[in-house]
């Protein structure tokens, strides 16, 4: 049964975010949920040693937000709040590859996970608004918000003070020891349940009054998904970019690509437990990797061909990136000093990557092309 219960958590925590392209705010909100409650669930429902957990917990964090980020390529018709969320999201990234090489818990403090949350406000506004009614002023003070009055004390929190909320509550508001369990502290002050109740009603309906009476009239129905009530971008716009941009191979796609995934590796090669590899060998072989998986991309569509579905491009990019890997065993050394499977998470962290940003780079060229 433990084993059951790991693989359908981590499962989740894997495929929820494959959800993020085309229905953002479920999607991130569950992937926020989920990772915040995979360990509850461990220690409740299994008895799984969880010591080597925390490198793939922390690994999986960034693969959901990096799904994000390529997301707001396909999504986001306000470019000043996918400046800001790019900036954002780098800000982040650099932050997280400088705490994983010198372990320095107040990097993060330096370096707040913002874009996380101001990628939610954002896909909030759009349930109902046009977000490109959004002015620059408006989103730059929503990111400032987030950064200095949630963000920082909940990095600190975590990361400085190295507090456990659990805990906290449990001691300090429930007055029980830490071990004790959710129904015994409830037991212990029933009140606190109430008062917790009161106050959420509160919020609801202050919430309701906002959304009512305060906030412009709507511009459209609710909605979840991305591609409803969103202005349309021409396919065959899409695709000559698509064409014009195989036109030249080294551009600031290929560099970005190059860093965003050679960030991501760096930082998922130093939560692999038992690995080696150094970060400059890390982001040179994942380089060599992009540099081929683009060379070929770009000499495909040269050549008239399409890629068809999502899928079928990942298919096909995959097994490209398990020949360059299992050939040339570039990647990390893993492939002969340590466990193949180190090296299958990098292929297809890799590779999802990278065929994302494929498809959705000419969509925000093309949308923002005037």
């Amino acid at each position: 049964m433990d084993g059951v219960i790991f693989v359908a958590v981590v499962t989740a925590r894997v495929a929820v975010p494959l959800a993020i392209p085309r229905f953002p705010l479920p999607a991130m909100l569950a992937a926020l949920v989920i990772d915040g409650i995979d360990q509850t669930i461990f220690q409740t429902f299994t008895s799984l040693d969880l010591s080597g957990y925390q490198a793939y917990d922390k690994a999986l964090d960034v693969y959901y937000l990096s799904i994000a980020y390529v997301a707001t390529l396909r999504n986001w018709t306000n470019l000043a709040g996918y400046d800001i969320s790019r900036f954002l999201y780098y800000y982040r990234l650099i932050g997280v590859v400088l705490f994983e090489l010198t372990q320095l818990r107040w990097v993060l403090l330096v370096f707040p996970n913002t874009f996380e949350y101001f990628f939610d406000f954002y896909e909030g506004v759009r349930t109902r608004w046009d977000p490109r009614r959004m002015t620059r002023g408006l989103l730059i003070g929503a990111a400032a918000f987030i950064w200095i009055f949630i963000k920082l004390p909940q990095e600190w929190w975590i990361h400085v003070a190295q507090l456990d909320m659990t805990d906290f509550l449990k001691e300090e508001v429930f007055g029980v020891p830490a071990e004790s369990s959710w129904a015994a502290a409830v037991a212990a002050n029933p009140t606190v349940v109430l008062v917790a109740g009161i106050l959420l009603a509160l919020l609801a309906v202050l919430g309701w009054w906002l959304l009512t009476r305060r906030l412009p009239p709507a511009d459209r129905p609710f909605t979840l998904d991305a591609d409803s009530q969103q202005p349309a971008v021409d396919k065959v716009a899409i695709r000559r970019r698509r064409d014009r941009m195989a036109e030249t191979f080294f551009d600031r796609e290929l560099i970005e690509k190059i860093v965003l995934v050679a960030f991501v590796s760096v930082i998922f090669a130093q939560m692999l437990p038992c690995d080696d590899g150094s970060p400059l060998g890390i982001a040179i072989g994942v380089g060599l990797v992009i540099l081929v998986n683009t060379a070929v991309s770009e000499w495909f569509i040269r050549r008239g061909r399409r890629w068809g579905s999502v899928v079928r491009q990942f298919g096909l990019m995959l097994a490209l990136n398990v020949v360059i890997v299992g050939v040339a065993g570039i990647m990390l050394r893993l492939l002969s000093a340590e466990p193949f499977q180190h090296a299958l998470v990098f292929v297809l962290l890799l590779t999802l990557i990278v065929t994302l940003y494929d498809r959705y780079r000419p969509v925000h060229l093309t949308r923002f092309s005037r």
